[in-house]
């Protein structure tokens, strides 16, 4: 069985930054092959931050992440992805 590659963007809302930061750095770390590129925007005036990834991997690369991710309190993760089109020649 072959594994469909997808690229796409993860969008990921920290509410609880000083419980969270950890958390999402190690799994983030864990996942790093799979990242592209990494934005994080402190929204100091909402009291929150927004992490923004570029990611390029299998459907159960990037569900294993999102779904760790969103399993920690006070943070949201959505996630836009699209099939990888194979490599001209």
């Amino acid at each position: 069985m072959v594994l469909e590659e997808r690229i796409g963007v993860i969008g990921i809302v920290v509410e609880d930054r000083e419980n969270a930061a950890r958390k999402i750095n190690s799994i983030l770390s864990e996942h790093a092959e799979i990242i592209v590129g990494r934005m994080g925007v402190p929204y100091r005036e909402r009291n929150l931050s927004v992490i923004s990834l570029i990611i390029d991997g299998t459907t159960d690369e990037i569900g294993a992440m999102t779904g760790k991710l969103g399993g920690i309190m006070g943070v949201q993760v959505k996630s836009a992805l699209v099939k990888k089109k194979p490599a001209e020649k």
